[in-house]
């Protein structure tokens, strides 16, 4: 039986969510419901409003996730990406988790307006259009829909597009991705979003728009949507002299 918190330069909202942050990360697995506010109210002695906000500041730092009509539940660990130019496949390895790739379209398409300008190619052109639903330890992180110059890469949806394409387009076309010029915004997931990435619509996703260069030429234009509590992107930041 746990013992109530006592009165100390700590307030009791924060005790508890040190308690409950142990439980989360260390005792309790992603999907576990979290136990009652009135069994956490009873257990360590404080009221309602300690209660909500010792649990609220865990929802809100992504550590748990609210469910209405079912209760509190351990979120998933959001994968913690640094900011730097890998393909999915290999930065979810280096961070220790295990990847998967479902292919859902691939296929020989008239490249989108904004796609012929970013790959350089005229106006109605053909590109080879690669959309996958991407998964770390078989969960949902994100949808890539990729768009790629197919005089630099021909054929290419004749191969397996379940693995890195980056890593592809380096050993079978001797094309290595060296620079991207991306841009990361927040949006609101639409009905298809969603619906791949097991979030209602209208969740927050992080959205990002990249054009990658081999050499100085721009070999892919993809958007990328992830899901904004399973996936985390970290970075370095300096002052320019």
């Amino acid at each position: 039986m746990p013992a109530p918190l006592r009165d100390s330069a700590v307030p009791k909202h924060e005790q508890l969510r040190a308690i409950l942050l142990q439980k989360c990360t260390r005792e309790l697995q992603p999907g576990d419901l979290l136990t009652s506010e009135r069994n956490l109210m009873q257990d360590y002695g404080v009221s309602r409003i300690t209660v909500r906000e010792a649990v609220g500041q865990l929802v809100n730092e992504g550590y748990l996730v609210r469910v209405r009509g079912k209760g509190t539940f351990v979120a998933h660990r959001p994968v913690q990406s640094r900011l730097h130019l890998a393909s999915f496949t290999e930065e979810m390895r280096a961070l220790g988790h295990q990847p998967s790739t479902l292919v859902l379209v691939a296929e020989e398409a008239t490249a989108p307006e904004p796609t012929a300008r970013a790959l350089r190619l005229p106006q109605g052109a053909r590109a080879y259009h690669v959309r996958r639903l991407r998964l770390a330890d078989d969960d949902a992180v994100s949808v890539d829909d990729a768009w790629f110059n197919p005089e630099l890469v021909p054929d290419l949806i004749a191969h397996d597009l379940t693995g890195s394409l980056y890593r592809l387009a380096a050993d079978r076309y001797g094309r290595p991705i060296e620079r991207a010029e991306q841009t990361v915004d927040a949006q609101a997931a639409d009905t298809g979003i969603a619906a791949l990435l097991g979030v209602r619509k209208g969740a927050p996703v992080l959205h990002f728009d990249r054009v990658s260069f081999s050499a100085d030429v721009p070999i892919e234009h993809t958007h990328s949507w992830y899901r904004s509590d399973r996936y985390r992107v970290q970075m370095e930041v300096g002052r320019s002299s």
